[in-house]
């Protein structure tokens, strides 16, 4: 029998330290990623942990201490039903998202294996395929596509949608869009943000692009040598005292959208 996913979930990071052989990355990071809650965009300077953090959350990497949980349950320790749940109910976006090991897998067998995977979590689901593929602004002709005949951006539009397929609780992002071309980011990033809205999904999206995180991320936190330094609204971190905050706040300034 299916285990009933909570009415509300919770992915946390709850004073994470974690590294590799080299060294240590993540230097004590407390955060929450709610179901129900605004998006949190994840934005700092390039090898400050950002990606390690997603890691550690997803249980791909165990801390070496503090605790990353999935509604109360430790992510590195869940088995059987409880890692369906998981896997199910909290999604993970990377550039792993786009490997293809079938060269004869096609667009519509990925989807609905992230369909049959939300079944077996207990995750709720009625969106058909050409509807997944819409949010991400990919025709319903794309279903027959092998996926290894799209091109990188289409990849990553498809990897969303199949993060999407489970009607996820949870959704985090590592730089989701960064091979389509700005046009369609902004599109796809508004018709996201609907979905996300409609369907209650707690977010966090990791990305250099501030566009897309001031698009779609009303709630951001920095990080810098490990940690976070600061949160609150994209303009208010900017605006942070901090010399890495203040390297991108000047380096983005002349060139992005945003008004600071």
């Amino acid at each position: 029998m299916a285990v009933e996913p909570p009415a509300q979930s919770t992915l946390a990071a709850d004073g994470l330290h974690a590294g590799y052989e080299d060294g240590p990355v993540l230097n004590g990071v407390d955060l929450e990623i709610v179901s129900g809650q605004p998006p949190i965009g994840l934005i700092g300077p390039s090898g400050v942990g950002k990606t390690t953090l997603i890691d550690v959350l997803h249980g791909t990497l165990r801390p070496s201490s503090g605790t990353a949980t999935f509604n109360g349950q430790p992510v590195a320790k869940l088995r059987f039903s409880a890692a369906k749940v998981f896997t199910a109910g909290a999604r993970f976006m990377s550039q792993d998202s786009m490997t293809i090991l079938d060269p004869r897998e096609t667009v519509e067998g990925r989807l609905k294996l992230a369909a049959k995977e939300a079944r077996k979590g207990g995750r709720p689901h009625d969106i058909e395929p050409e509807e997944m593929l819409a949010v991400v602004g990919l025709a319903g002709h794309y279903l027959t596509r092998a996926m290894r005949t799209l091109s990188g951006g289409e990849q990553q539009r498809v990897a969303l949608a199949t993060a999407l397929a489970t009607r996820p609780a949870i959704l985090v992002l590592d730089e989701p869009l960064s091979a389509v071309d700005p046009a369609s980011r902004t599109a796809i990033a508004r018709s996201l943000s609907g979905l996300i809205d409609e369907l209650g999904i707690g977010v966090l999206l990791a990305s250099q692009d501030l566009d897309l995180i001031g698009e779609l991320c009303p709630r951001v936190v920095f990080m810098a040598g490990g940690r976070i330094v600061a949160r609150g609204s994209l303009p208010q971190v900017l605006a942070v005292d901090h010399p890495d905050i203040r390297d991108m706040a000047e380096s983005t300034r002349a060139a992005s959208r945003l008004q600071f």
